[in-house]
């Protein structure tokens, strides 16, 4: 059985930019999307600050709930999902430190899913008023979401080519492969692999695999010495290999430019 895995460990050499504000998560994200000046940056880094904790398996938004603010993960993880009558879970994404949902929230009037926490995580909930008027003074950092919008959208293409048509092993690759390469990005995950409070029982319904399944897909990767996961860590032991295996090519979480898109 699958043990569950920690919360995130912040990369120990992650540099900070010369205004002290890059190692916000948010700020490092939405860096790799637009040029941000100071102010932005500082913006942005205000967003992060307090918050509340919030317990692992908590719901943060629910389906069919009318929502009035947007989420910011600053710590742990979150996923949106969605029931099926019968019980049965699909995690549709995952929610890592520096994301946001939803920032297109001001327009929604119902939720069509729910969003909750998997481990223990920090959060801030954004007034709508808040987040709009945000990005009205903020061009860059509105041009930056948009940017991160695009992402996700090609990330959800990304999944159901996953469940669709790769194996099992390749599903299971593509998720660890995808999950340390954004944590990276923030700033919360090495070369050598990543702490993250996911149990089998997550990735198999995300997956679209069953438990046991999950379980002989990583003890065929541990035996090809790819990739390690116990003891709340992944411990990535071949990374080229794991991104061979899962066919893995991370253009898809930034497929914009700071200049493709007009502010």
């Amino acid at each position: 059985m699958m043990t569950t895995l920690g919360m995130p460990t912040r990369h120990p050499s992650a540099p900070p930019s010369p205004d002290g504000h890059l190692l916000h998560p948010i700020v490092r994200k939405l860096s790799t999307y637009a040029h941000l000046d100071a102010g932005e940056r500082a913006a942005l880094a205000g967003l992060s600050a307090g918050g509340q904790r919030v317990e692992g398996r908590s719901d943060l938004l629910v389906e069919g709930a009318a929502p009035d603010c947007a989420v910011l993960v600053v710590e742990g993880i979150a996923c949106r999902y969605r029931h099926r009558p019968n019980g049965a879970r699909q995690i549709t994404a995952y929610l890592l430190p520096g994301d946001l949902c939803d920032p297109d929230v001001v327009h929604l009037s119902r939720m069509t899913h729910s969003v909750g926490t998997i481990g223990p995580c920090r959060i801030v909930r954004i007034p709508r008023e808040a987040l709009a008027d945000l990005t009205e003074r903020h061009p860059g950092i509105a041009r930056a979401l948009r940017h991160a919008k695009l992402a996700e959208e090609e990330t959800t293409r990304e999944w159901v080519m996953n469940v669709g048509c790769r194996s099992a092993i390749e599903r299971v690759s593509h998720l660890l492969c995808e999950l340390h390469e954004r944590l990276r990005i923030v700033g919360w995950a090495t070369k050598a692999g990543y702490d993250l409070p996911l149990t089998q029982q997550d990735v198999a319904d995300t997956t679209g695999l069953s438990n046991v399944h999950v379980n002989r897909v990583l003890r065929q990767l541990r035996l090809m010495r790819l990739v390690e996961v116990g003891g709340k860590r992944v411990d990535i032991l071949d990374l080229p290999g794991l991104r061979a295996v899962a066919e893995f090519q991370p253009d898809y979480l930034r497929p914009t430019s700071a200049e493709s898109i007009p502010g």
